[in-house]
């Protein structure tokens, strides 16, 4: 059914969950995983004069990101799974919608949180919403929901 599932993936719980709901759709499937990391390309930082772009910034997300995805890597791999991984630049619909179709994939995995409030969903930016308008393959969002405190 899915040969070639790619996961986005971002650390995060939801990122989590997917990571076990692709593991186990991988086991049973025979399938190729691949792990992604997209960092945003416009990297700066907000001032009282506004935004300023900041090398140091940029060199220290990059390397939270390939931590992020060397976690899940590792992951994957205490499991017994032989997974590929490399981390995009770029706005994350485009370069994960992108990566899928050159890699030949059948499945895309994303984790998704559910958001209380219609302003929290509305700043967020659900990525999982456009990958399903976008990609050429099937989508996957794997849910977590928000915690009450």
């Amino acid at each position: 059914m899915y040969k070639t599932i790619v996961l986005a993936y971002d650390g995060s719980e939801s990122g989590q969950n997917a990571l076990i709901d692709c593991k186990e759709l991988a086991y049973w499937n025979h399938a190729e995983l691949s792990l992604l990391a997209v960092m945003p390309s416009s990297l700066s930082v907000a001032s009282s004069e506004g935004s300023i772009f900041v090398p140091e910034y940029k060199q220290r997300e990059a390397a939270r990101y390939r931590a992020v995805l060397d976690d899940g890597l590792r992951q994957l791999a205490e499991f017994g799974f032989t997974v590929s991984g490399e981390v995009l630049v770029g706005e994350p619909v485009q370069q994960i919608t992108h990566y899928a179709r050159t890699h030949g994939a059948n499945l895309i995995v994303v984790g998704h949180k559910h958001l209380d409030s219609w302003a929290a969903r509305w700043w967020s930016g659900a990525i999982s919403g456009d990958l399903i308008e976008h990609a050429h393959c099937s989508v996957m969002c794997v849910i977590a929901h928000e915690r009450s405190h």
